[in-house]
């Protein structure tokens, strides 16, 4: 088995709201993608993610997503593209200027939420996030939906990609997310879990909500720093992915 990146959500609280258990996940992944300032997460919040994980040594990665923390950047909303480029580009700026200050690294961009879903199949959203981390920094890695309109547009741009399939999403047949509006979108079961990210590390399948079978190609996978079981499902998938890489 080929090594596979690990990455999770992380430094989404923001005032007195704390969301997930950023210092004890980081141990278990192998990089993060940290809140800008939108959906969720501060300039404190920022500046302290961002200095774990330079002690912690994993990669850094920017999750910008839309300015909307009612709805945790997870509303679909209609921008134009050089709306949703702005909105890149600040985010982004926001925490290179912490890790450059700590002299780190900017490893990567994952848009967040509904941006991320919509870039998966709107050519115009997904050319305006492509055109504004290669212009920001060309040697960024753009983390997208497998099979998604962004993985294709970054890599005619000549963005390096890491196609991302997520542990606790299921999927549709089309390998699309099933949407957080759905009652089944999570994977709430551990044993079910580990059944799904076993298939993704093995066989590079996920199976779908009507029960077909979908190849992916993965170079990450992704674990919701927010989730109700977040920090137990990360150390069982850092347990797995040991032991499959040791058979």
């Amino acid at each position: 088995m080929m090594p596979i990146d690990i990455n999770c959500d992380l430094g989404e609280s923001y005032d007195a709201f704390i969301t997930g258990k950023d210092e004890e996940l980081i141990d278990y992944v192998t990089s993060i993608n940290i809140a800008c300032g939108y959906h969720a997460g501060n300039h404190t919040i920022m500046h302290q993610t961002v200095r774990s994980a330079i002690r912690k040594n994993v990669h850094i990665g920017a999750h910008p997503g839309y300015p909307d923390r009612e709805g945790f950047g997870r509303r679909n909303m209609e921008y134009n593209m050089t709306e949703i480029y702005d909105m890149m580009v600040y985010q982004m700026g926001a925490l290179q200027a912490y890790v450059h200050i700590e002299k780190g690294t900017l490893h990567h961009v994952k848009p967040h939420g509904a941006l991320y879903n919509q870039c998966a199949n709107d050519k115009e959203k997904a050319l305006a996030v492509v055109n504004a981390v290669y212009d920001f920094n060309p040697q960024l890695i753009l983390y997208c939906l497998s099979g998604s309109q962004m993985e294709m547009i970054a890599k005619e741009k000549g963005l390096q990609v890491y196609e991302e399939v997520f542990s606790d999403r299921r999927y549709n047949d089309d390998g699309t997310l099933v949407s957080r509006q759905e009652p089944n979108a999570l994977i709430q079961n551990e044993a079910e879990m580990l059944r799904h990210v076993k298939g993704i590390l093995t066989t590079n399948e996920v199976l779908s909500v009507q029960q077909k079978k979908i190849k992916v190609a993965a170079q990450t996978l992704c674990i919701h720093g927010d989730g109700l079981h977040a920090l137990d499902y990360a150390k069982k998938i850092a347990a797995l992915r040991r032991q499959l890489q040791h058979n």
